[in-house]
């Protein structure tokens, strides 16, 4: 297998720490988004998307997406199950996850996107050149906000984001509320349980990856 990964980068880090986490060791190789190195026309060739992370399968099986990537890795290593054992823990991996990622990813993203100086003419990941909107910058950190609170509430609920266990979704949560930080947003530290579930994040060795 070759993981394509970027190492500043919200969503490789995602894929990264759930393949340390199924104590897995894969051929990466770095590409740089700063250098644009994701839209080289040798990249493309890999994933015309021009997104990162993208996994190779040993049969040469291209995947460009954290959930497709999750889902084989699961399949073909289910040791330790990080996206559920029962029908009910496989769909509510599911759901947080997507929740973390549309609520989550996608708001501090738009905040980041839409404001920082380095993204600029780069507002949507992918291969178009599209401008920053500050009004969606605006928004993104507003959603960022309602997020954090969105979290609060389900960790009070339970111990980890889909119930009892630690998984794919607690993953997707952590890297995004972590990254938050580039558009100077954290939880509040009266949000107890998010608190609490950071610490118990960031004590996993995968975390620091």
């Amino acid at each position: 297998m070759l993981f394509y990964d970027c190492s500043t980068a919200p969503n490789p880090r995602r894929a990264r720490i759930f393949i340390a986490e199924k104590g897995l060791e894969i051929e990466t190789r770095e590409i740089s988004i700063a250098k644009g190195e994701q839209l080289s026309p040798e990249f493309r060739g890999i994933n015309p998307r021009a997104t990162v992370p993208v996994l190779v399968t040993d049969d040469g099986t291209v995947l460009a997406e954290n959930i497709a990537i999750a889902t084989y890795l699961e399949a073909r290593f289910p040791e330790p199950p990080l996206m559920g054992t029962t029908p009910e823990e496989k769909g509510r991996v599911a759901m947080w996850n997507a929740i973390a990622e549309g609520q989550g990813g996608m708001a501090v993203g738009e905040a980041f996107r839409n404001a920082h100086p380095a993204m600029k003419g780069r507002a949507l990941p992918g291969p178009l050149d599209l401008p920053q909107i500050p009004e969606l910058a605006e928004r993104g950190v507003r959603r960022t906000h309602a997020f954090f609170e969105l979290l609060e509430t389900r960790l009070r609920e339970s111990p980890w984001l889909a119930g009892d266990a630690f998984t794919l979704a607690d993953i997707t949560g952590f890297v995004f509320t972590d990254f938050a930080r580039v558009v100077k947003l954290r939880p509040p530290e009266e949000n107890t349980a998010t608190q609490d579930w950071l610490t118990r994040m960031r004590v996993r060795p995968s975390s620091g990856l």
